[in-house]
């Protein structure tokens, strides 16, 4: 009987700035990304997680949950956007420029 190697991996999840877990897993060589977050547990302990809904990814890099981990991969189950970052840019850029005519009046 052939012994199946192990590898060890991370899923990280940050439900909120004060809430965030990295959760060390061992798992067999060849799992896969989906099969990985099962096993860590992280459903259990966040049942909000859903990868239908949260997109994932690996040190950063989107990821598929099919993808095949490698020894130390770190999954990253990222939360849904709060604001949209072109709407959150285009916010900022009008603060930023009524703050400008602001100090330019008061300058006069």
């Amino acid at each position: 009987m052939t012994e199946v190697k192990k590898i060890k991996v991370e899923v990280a999840y940050a439900r909120s700035v004060d809430q965030q877990a990295i959760l060390e897993v061992a798992v067999p060589e060849g799992t896969k990304l989906e099969d990985a977050v099962e096993m860590s547990g992280v459903y259990k302990r966040y049942p909000e997680v859903d990868l239908n809904k949260h997109a994932v990814s690996i040190f950063g890099k989107k990821a598929k949950a099919d993808t095949v981990l490698n020894e130390w991969d770190r999954i990253e189950i990222l939360r849904p956007l709060q604001v949209d970052p072109k709407t959150a840019r285009k916010e900022k850029a009008e603060r930023d420029k009524a703050k400008a005519e602001a100090a330019s009046a008061a300058e006069s």
